[in-house]
């Protein structure tokens, strides 16, 4: 392996890229800048400009025009970060996840067209190749931080992910059966199947492009009322933050669409999950026993006032 060798394989890569972007059909009408800041800012619901600047390593100046730009076509919104006064925070008006959206839409779409060109049998061993360059190039000694985790919607396979990872999880936990998997699996078909992607929506969150956690924010019966539904966070993956930024998520989203309540029903033995939803200012409001999922618990209902009721 040589310098040129690397330097060989980079021309060879820009140009594949390139040839992905022809007319810059992928990113019209913002540039390729504008729009890694679109695809950061819809997988993080709460952020700043110094955020922004450190995870992309952007000039201060130049992330400064492109965010008043994105004001401009209002696709953002500023306020005061609840973190630090001194900060702005900067979130995504309906119009800017949208466009993030639809921009992350074409990546797929695009990347999907490049990968059909690939024969099936030489898919593993280029994924395998890609892993290899990643763990190779990449600082493994380094731990994982918070801010390499990115919520992201579900792809292609990730809603049975979900379905997979809470059947095997809680049994590895909790002990319990495979009646917990059914539940799940109907609250998933429900939401593929019938599902209003300006009231509902699910969250993948994903560490070195792998899914570590996931939650919905789905309508319940009761009037401008969400639920929460499908809390999870894998093993390996805790202390990293994920849960309260996927509750984060949930709360942000169900409060900008306008619902008035946030419910979730959970049991009494899952108790690192009752700490982040106590965190948000979520009230117990109804206990209850049962006998479910193999086991004898204590089911509970928590309720999170989003706006306050009409008098």
């Amino acid at each position: 392996m040589t310098v040129q060798d690397i330097r060989s394989f980079n021309r060879f890569y820009t140009n594949v890229i390139g040839a992905l972007d022809y007319g810059r059909h992928l990113y019209a009408p913002y540039t390729l800048t504008e729009s890694r800041v679109l695809y950061e800012l819809a997988h993080a619901p709460q952020t700043d400009a110094a955020d922004l600047r450190g995870q992309l390593h952007l000039d201060a100046g130049y992330l400064s025009r492109i965010l008043n730009r994105f004001e401009q076509d209002g696709l953002i919104e500023r306020g005061p970060s609840e973190k630090d006064p001194r900060r702005r925070r900067i979130s995504l008006t309906g119009a800017g996840r949208e466009t993030a959206a639809r921009l992350d839409e074409r990546a797929r779409e695009t990347v999907g067209a490049l990968l059909a060109t690939v024969a099936p049998a030489d898919r593993p061993r280029l994924s395998e190749a890609l892993s290899t360059v990643r763990e190779i190039l990449g600082d493994d000694s380094r731990a994982p931080r918070p801010e390499d985790v990115l919520l992201r919607e579900p792809g292609p396979g990730d809603l049975g992910w979900i379905v997979q990872r809470n059947a095997a999880v809680y049994a590895a936990e909790y002990g319990w059966n495979a009646d917990y998997e059914g539940l799940v699996a109907r609250i998933v078909a429900d939401f593929a199947e019938d599902h209003d992607p300006h009231l509902e929506r699910a969250w993948i969150a994903e560490l070195d492009g792998r899914p570590v956690g996931c939650v919905m924010c789905v309508r319940d019966d009761a009037p401008a009322t969400a639920r929460l539904r499908l809390l999870l966070v894998e093993p390996d993956a805790r202390g990293l933050r994920i849960g309260d930024r996927l509750v984060t998520a949930v709360i942000d989203f169900a409060r900008g669409v306008g619902y008035r309540d946030l419910t979730l029903w959970t049991n009494d033995v899952l108790s690192a999950a009752r700490r982040v939803y106590q965190r948000h200012g979520f009230v117990l409001v109804a206990e209850k026993p049962h006998r479910s999922f193999g086991k004898d618990l204590m089911g509970q209902d928590w309720r999170l006032a989003l706006r306050p009721a009409p008098e």
